[in-house]
């Protein structure tokens, strides 16, 4: 039993683990993303005969831009706080396991000392049976 539960909280911290690392490459898109927006912020002009041929044109596309930007980082600041919610979880799953490990240490420890026990018994019974028939 005690066995089973350390497996199904190995699984858990596992599957938390998994569920951190996609997370976190969410994060690591998002910041490539707002990289890539600034830049195209920072370089964007006014073409003569393109799409952009007014200044006002060209600053709504910028704040259109940087709206962007900051729905960006606010899914960032979202994902940020469910991995923090996460490592927590992962962490209490990591102490829960280790208690059980442990148990099941102290549960193989006993085993093997009543192993012990009976072999040392059944050879001191060996030891007795030929000294009395000696």
């Amino acid at each position: 039993m005690i066995e089973k539960l350390y497996k199904l909280k190995k699984n858990q911290t596992d599957q938390k683990l998994i569920q951190k690392a996609t997370l976190e490459q969410e994060v690591d898109k998002i910041d490539s993303e707002v990289v890539f927006t600034q830049h195209k912020i920072d370089t964007a002009t006014v073409d003569r005969f393109g799409a952009i041929s007014d200044f006002l044109i060209l600053a709504m596309h910028k704040d259109t831009m940087r709206l962007h930007i900051q729905k960006l980082l606010n899914r960032k600041n979202s994902l940020v706080s469910q991995i923090a919610n996460l490592v927590n979880e992962i962490v209490e799953l990591q102490k829960e396991s280790e208690q059980f490990k442990y148990i099941l240490d102290e549960e193989k420890k006993e085993k093997f000392k009543k192993i012990l026990a009976a072999e040392e018994e059944a050879a001191s019974e060996y030891v007795q049976s030929k000294y009395i028939r000696g």
